[in-house]
């Protein structure tokens, strides 16, 4: 990486020379700093958000920028934290004035005080966030760098601009953010701060939930999630709000016989699932598709290890992970509970790829068969080449069925084509248990390949299943 020491092509937006302006004219020095730096340096993706610490007030600078901008952006103050944020085409700008911080032991809000760059810079998390850029006249696109952040992205590497004990144990959330720039960056942790994580885990039970699963979800979207979730384990972070995932680690042997690593194995289906989607409650169905395990692992002496019902145990244990964790209890819930429910059916079916099979499956898979399948393809870990290559030609099978069976039958979305209002009609009934034999019965007939999924054949179906019950037609 250059060592150039003035980056005046970083600043090409035009955002930049009215703060420039707005600074000059209040007499305050201002600066770019942190993520949008550490961005352009590593030529990412440019940020969509910067943040502009003023040697002064940053509520007051973010005003005088508002008015310079020829679009007038509201701005949004935030009083109790001293910072104001306004939009300005496609960025989201937020002003903070410099300042030191101290830390109670119980809280992450800090104590704040006005203070220079140098304390602000103190303050950041990491040395590749602690990096700022001039926005002042006298030298415009300076980079100030006072912990060493430019070799340490040329190094790859997390290290925190203070004792990592002090960073850590004052705003526990950033041991969460250091095992985060890992694995999004693909960088190592300092040994020391690693060391610091462990010693300080426990620390991570004062932040909210809610800023936790932020943090999570951010590692789930990388690209390699399991080097997030190894670092969380080896740190002793993972325990402290995902213990269904640390259960299922370790090997058992019972009379010769072994099962495999299920934390490690749902890390690789997670992994495996990150370059075929994008969709974070399907990367958090690869996660959690196999924590049904921990509870129902038994050894019988005849066939070995088993995991009796594990996919409907788990479903379950996935809303009271949700629930804990103050996740959404909605349809993104109900979505991840599916997958793990329904987890190992293309698996069982690869086996036998019957016609009834694949449209039950398609019947209480709906929209989201796509999902489950991509799900079931990431879930084959084996090392054995052969029976890898056999498991996916078996599930070009399954998908072929699939295809073939709902262009014929019609099953996904299944809407019965007989209602009760038609039966009660017929047989000139009031509500009662015999309406809901007969529609279940038209079901499974349709599912079983019985009958097409039609009016015509359903309804001579009706007819002979409520003779079968003593019904007569008006």
């Amino acid at each position: 990486m250059s060592k150039n020491n003035t980056y005046i092509n970083a600043l090409t937006h035009p955002v930049f020379k009215f703060i420039k302006q707005a600074a000059s004219e209040l007499n305050v020095d201002s600066y770019v700093i942190g993520g949008f730096v550490r961005d352009y340096l590593l030529k990412r993706e440019k940020a969509k958000d910067i943040d502009i610490v003023a040697i002064g007030s940053g509520i007051d600078l973010a005003k005088k920028v508002a008015d310079l901008l020829p679009s007038k952006p509201k701005v949004q103050v935030f009083k109790t934290y001293g910072t104001a944020m306004l939009r300005f085409e496609d960025l989201e700008v937020e002003f903070v004035g410099a300042r030191k911080e101290s830390y109670n032991e119980d809280s992450r809000n800090p104590v704040v005080e006005n203070g220079t760059l140098k304390d602000d810079q103190n303050r950041r998390d990491f040395t590749i966030n602690a990096l700022a850029l001039s926005l002042n006249e006298h030298n415009y696109g300076e980079l100030l760098d006072p912990f060493g952040g430019i070799e340490d992205l040329d190094r790859k590497i997390i290290r925190t601009p203070l004792n990592p004990d002090i960073t850590y144990s004052d705003d526990p959330l950033r041991m969460l953010r250091a095992i985060r720039f890992a694995t999004q960056l693909n960088f190592r942790i300092a040994d020391t701060s690693i060391e610091s994580i462990a010693r300080n885990a426990e620390r991570i039970d004062i932040i909210t939930k809610e800023r936790i699963v932020v943090e999570i979800n951010k590692i789930l979207e990388s690209d390699k999630p399991s080097l997030g979730f190894i670092l969380l384990h080896k740190t002793n972070l993972l325990e402290r709000f995902l213990p269904e995932l640390t259960a299922l680690k370790g090997v058992e042997e019972v009379e010769g016989q072994k099962h495999k690593d299920n934390f490690y194995h749902s890390l690789e289906v997670v992994d495996n699932i990150a370059q075929n989607t994008d969709n974070l409650w399907l990367r958090w169905a690869a996660l959690l598709h196999d924590i049904g395990k921990a509870p129902t692992k038994k050894f019988d002496k005849t066939i070995g290890w088993t995991f009796h019902a594990h996919e409907f145990v788990g479903s379950k244990m996935v809303f009271k992970l949700f629930k804990r964790l103050k996740m959404p209890l909605n349809e993104k819930m109900k979505f991840v509970q599916k997958m793990v429910l329904l987890s190992s059916r293309p698996i069982v079916l690869a086996s036998e790829v019957t016609d009834s099979a694949v449209r039950r499956l398609i019947f209480d898979t709906g929209d989201d068969i796509e999902n489950l399948m991509t799900l079931c393809e990431a879930d084959i870990t084996t090392k054995n080449p052969h029976r890898f290559q056999k498991y996916h030609n078996n599930f070009k099978l399954v998908r072929s069925k699939i295809k073939e069976v709902e262009e014929r039958d019609h099953v996904r979305n299944f809407q019965p084509p007989i209602s009760g209002e038609l039966i009660m009609k017929t047989f000139n009934l009031k509500p009662c248990r015999e309406i809901g034999q007969i529609k279940d019965a038209i079901k499974e007939a349709i599912l079983e390949g019985e009958i097409s999924n039609n009016y015509d054949e359903a309804y001579e179906f009706m007819l002979k299943r409520a003779e079968k019950l003593g019904l007569k037609r008006n």
